[in-house]
């Protein structure tokens, strides 16, 4: 290092020292003396000055301010001395050593420290001591979770990441369990990293704590279509959610589904099938509480069908769906679907057998008067016997 700079580093090191060692312990003489020489010393020396003061039992108890009073350094001239390997050596083997100390007011440091060096030793040494310092910290969680954000986002887009600090960042989230991160994390696991990698994501999904369901719906609302769809069947999954949480989980991911349009065919797939997927299990946990979105969703399959008979299958389920709502609103739109096809028949003679069998079972379900004259009016019509009873049997179901 040339002549000036060791002038510069000296000078305003002053300033340095004086900020830190006042601020942290007042009064402590050893430390202060430590961090004098630090700053009277080449880069070389340093190292060893930090190493005896690191193993000097009556310095013990400010080992933190010590540690964050080099980490200020290394941050102050990182201009001068981020690629310098002494320099690298000592942040590390301070990074390292301050997550022992419970000094939580070096988090911040740490973080800033982290940004600057690109050294891979010394970034996994910060994100291990974020992972025991950080914990309730909001904005260092925040901002852990969006570095494996991006870590994401740059390796779908084809480039190269270190797996280091990638593997890092995950156990360091895992470690500071917020639910915030589990979003994150979840796609993490659904990033088509190597197995290792993934699997690590599993582990520090099961370290949160909290309202499991809530993180669920999150990646719902937040992450992308195909991690959507993956959480939905992970809730599906879970022994420990009852009916009415699985009716919410589904609630949420029909009303999602229903306001997306994505234009990537892959995405728009995944959409499609978290639409038709949630309203099964609307359907299964006779989840009323999404009656309003179950009719639109049938509304929307209603057209599908008129254009491309192969959706029968889709409309069905739309239409036990809304056999469970509970709704006049369901009554109806059924009753008015049931008229359709009574006047279809009227005028050619053909019927959708499965189709007429599941609107008319649904009405019988809801048991709502004001599919009286619908049904009524099957008896009328040259439909098959068994389709006759039937309309009987669910006119018996009315409630007046």
């Amino acid at each position: 290092m040339k002549g000036w700079q060791l002038l510069f580093l000296f000078l305003v090191g002053g300033a340095l020292w004086g900020r830190i060692t006042i601020g942290a312990q007042e009064g402590s003489d050893l430390l202060s003396s430590y961090t004098r020489n630090f700053l009277k010393s080449n880069s070389s020396t340093r190292i060893e000055l930090i190493q005896s003061a690191l193993a000097d039992p009556q310095l013990a108890a400010q080992i933190g301010p010590l540690c964050d009073f080099v980490l200020s350094f290394s941050l102050q001239y990182s201009d001068l001395l981020r690629d310098d390997p002494d320099q690298i050596a000592l942040t590390t083997m301070v990074a390292q050593r301050i997550g022992d100390t419970g000094y939580v007011q070096a988090v911040q440091t740490l973080w800033r420290v982290f940004m600057v060096y690109r050294d891979t030793r010394a970034r996994v040494a910060i994100l291990s001591s974020l992972a025991k310092l950080g914990r309730g910290d909001s904005r260092i969680i925040e901002n852990l979770n969006q570095f494996l954000t991006n870590q994401n986002n740059l390796f779908r887009s084809g480039m190269e990441i270190d797996y280091e600090i990638l593997s890092a960042s995950i156990a360091a989230l895992g470690a500071l369990g917020d639910g915030s991160s589990f979003p994150v994390l979840f796609s993490t696991m659904m990033t088509a990293y190597p197995e290792e990698y993934k699997k690590q994501a599993v582990q520090a999904l099961g370290m949160i704590k909290g309202d499991y369901k809530k993180y669920l719906i999150d990646v719902i609302k937040k992450n992308p279509p195909l991690e959507k769809l993956a959480a939905l069947n992970i809730a599906q999954e879970r022994p420990s959610f009852v009916p009415a949480d699985l009716g919410e989980i589904a609630e949420a991911a029909l009303e999602v589904a229903l306001s997306l349009y994505p234009v990537d065919l892959e995405e728009q797939k995944a959409i499609q099938d978290l639409r038709y997927r949630s309203v099964q299990i609307i359907r299964d946990n006779r989840w009323s509480r999404a009656s309003t979105l179950v009719l639109k969703h049938f509304y929307q399959v209603q057209g599908d069908y008129a254009k491309k008979p192969e959706e029968k299958a889709h409309f069905i389920d739309a239409i036990a769906c809304l056999g469970v709502m509970g709704s006049s609103e369901a009554a109806s739109a059924l009753s008015l679907h049931l008229g359709l096809i009574n006047s279809t028949m009227e005028r050619t003679g053909q019927f959708d057998r499965e189709v007429l069998e599941a609107i008319i079972n649904a009405l019988g379900e809801l048991g709502d008067k004001v599919a009286f004259d619908y049904l009524l009016y099957v008896g009328y019509l040259p439909y098959p016997a068994d389709i006759k009873t039937l309309a009987r049997n669910a006119m018996n179901r009315l409630r007046w």
